[in-house]
């Protein structure tokens, strides 16, 4: 099969051709938008075409009715597959392709709507997910193809949270591409069990070291998937902490700072002690 894809960030590209290449379909171009794009990904990430293989066709713009829809349609794609692409996929786009288009969302859709799913975690869910679902004209709605539904890993960081969530992605990529191209029109999301996942605030990336240890873990975790934005004030500083780890309790006032350490800090939460690894 020919294989369109749309995305902005290196992963999600691996993702995509590894199983194009597993499945002997044949990647024909690659859409990304403008340099600046993948910094809502990771803002230290060099621009992501310089990291693409030469042998790659790549189309760079922001202009997807005018310029992108006809360079696809001259590609005669079997499939369009959008991940990590931040911008809506306008209808142009979506009629070219002869079994459709998808996109992968890397939450249990209809949860997590938007922009940031990863906020379903900061928020308190005890799972994490992946969906690939057919791409309609409102963003993550279209029928599901597939989905994976996990538990949050038990040392959670927003390391092994992203390792997670490369292992369902695969998946979910695998499974739902097959039952394309096999004209199954996937299941119809329930618009009642849709929530939406904003983008963090500059305010919510602040660690509160008063709360209980589990939720400040939690929440660092969340915040540092791609790149790392939690941080707490420490000494009249924003110091970045890149995990969490926690410690049993040294029976002092919430947000007391116990101690520095090799690779970090020590600081008592409301039940617990937490370890904050400084990045």
């Amino acid at each position: 099969m020919r294989i369109v894809a749309l995305t902005s960030f290196l992963p999600a590209y691996q993702r995509v051709a590894e199983w194009t290449e597993r499945n002997d379909h044949e990647l024909v171009l690659v859409v990304t938008l403008p340099l600046g794009a993948n910094q809502r990904y990771d803002a230290a990430a060099p621009p992501f075409v310089l990291d693409l293989p030469e042998s790659v066709n790549v189309l760079i713009t922001g202009k997807l009715r005018t310029v992108a829809a006809p360079v696809i349609e001259a590609m005669r794609p079997d499939l369009v597959i959008s991940i990590a692409f931040p911008r809506l996929i306008p209808g142009e786009i979506l009629t070219i392709p002869k079994y459709g288009a998808y996109n992968m969302h890397p939450s249990p859709l209809p949860a997590g709507r938007g922009p940031n799913p990863i906020r379903l975690v900061y928020e308190g869910a005890e799972t994490i997910g992946a969906t690939l679902h057919r791409t309609e004209a409102g963003f993550d709605t279209g029928a599901i193809m597939a989905q994976r539904e996990r538990p949050l890993p038990a040392d959670l960081t927003g390391a092994t949270i992203f390792q997670s969530w490369g292992e369902m992605i695969g998946e979910v990529i695998e499974e739902g591409t097959a039952k394309a191209f096999a004209g199954d029109p996937g299941v119809p999301q329930d618009p009642a069990l849709a929530t939406q996942a904003p983008p963090f605030t500059d305010a919510e990336r602040w660690l509160d070291l008063t709360e209980p240890a589990a939720v400040i873990r939690r929440k660092a975790a969340a915040l540092n998937i791609t790149a790392v934005t939690a941080r707490v004030p420490l000494n009249g500083e924003a110091v970045l902490v890149r995990e969490v780890h926690l410690e049993p309790s040294a029976g002092l006032p919430p947000g007391t700072v116990i101690e520095q350490r090799p690779d970090g800090w020590a600081a008592q939460a409301a039940d617990a002690v937490v370890r904050l690894v400084t990045a």
